[in-house]
């Protein structure tokens, strides 16, 4: 029978190594590496998502991982102190620093080192 109970999410990266040390050392995630050499993103929520490695990984049109954050300006802030670029789309109606406002909540986008896209919006 189906069941959901341990439900979680995933997504692919090309280098593991990278990985890990961005999630936990730059986005201060608790990262777990699993005996399959895969890692898991422990969250604060209390859910997982799996981090595994893939061979020619080509990152998703989409954000894959979502951080609401209190204060958006701030949170930029510091991830581009950390060395995170925020303006990545040329595309978007975004500010300076990446950060779209009135449309929606107020967002910013930024990549992983597979080129992945993740993003800080308002609560």
């Amino acid at each position: 029978m189906f069941q959901n109970d341990g439900a979680y999410s995933g997504f692919a990266v090309d280098d593991l190594d990278a990985a890990r040390t961005f999630y936990a050392d730059t986005l201060g995630l608790d990262v777990t590496t699993l005996d399959s050499g895969f890692l898991h993103l422990n969250l604060a929520s209390g859910g997982t998502v799996l981090v595994y490695g893939k061979p020619h990984h080509e990152p998703a049109g989409f954000t894959i991982l979502n951080f609401p954050v209190d204060d958006v300006d701030a949170a930029v802030d510091d991830l581009n102190a950390k060395g995170v670029q925020t303006a990545i789309y040329d595309d978007m109606p975004t500010d300076s620093k990446g950060i779209m406002r009135g449309n929606g909540p107020t967002i910013a986008w930024f990549r992983d080192p597979a080129g992945n896209v993740l993003a800080v919006h308002e609560r």
